[in-house]
């Protein structure tokens, strides 16, 4: 099951089902499916909170992804949470439609939870591609 949750008040996720589909097509394309997938929208504070008390990080980031399961396994949990106020910088700084720059990131945390890396510039470059694929897959406002 995958859900969303909404932490920044004025957010509104629109096309939940839509982008559930989606996030599941992004699984099954990598022998996977969904167990308990939370996608929580949230603001800066709260993320550079959690950044810091479990990364030992002191900055604000997209997305951070909590994994429940271990990416050998078929089916995935884990919490996913979208720093809408970065992606929203973001967005702006890439030239990029806040649309655009949300699915990405939600979908970057997915494919972290799939055993996905970024530490390395080959890391990178995979997971730019494989973000990039799976965005040319859906055609949808989650903000309208």
């Amino acid at each position: 099951m995958i859900q969303f949750y909404i932490q920044k008040p004025g957010i509104k996720i629109s096309n939940r089902r839509a982008i559930k589909n989606w996030i599941k097509e992004v699984l099954q394309e990598n022998n996977k499916c969904p167990g308990e997938i939370n996608i929580i929208v949230c603001d800066s504070e709260y993320v550079l909170e959690l950044n810091n008390k479990f990364l030992g990080h002191n900055y604000c980031t997209d997305v951070i992804t909590f994994p429940y399961t271990e990416p050998t396994e078929q089916r995935l949990s884990g919490d996913v949470f979208v720093d809408i106020e970065t992606v929203a910088k973001n967005a702006k700084l890439y030239r990029q439609t806040i649309n655009n720059e949300f699915l990405r990131v939600v979908i970057h945390g997915i494919l972290h939870m799939t055993g996905m890396q970024d530490g390395t510039k080959e890391e990178k470059l995979k997971m730019r591609e494989a973000e990039d694929k799976a965005l040319r897959n859906i055609n949808v406002n989650p903000f309208k």
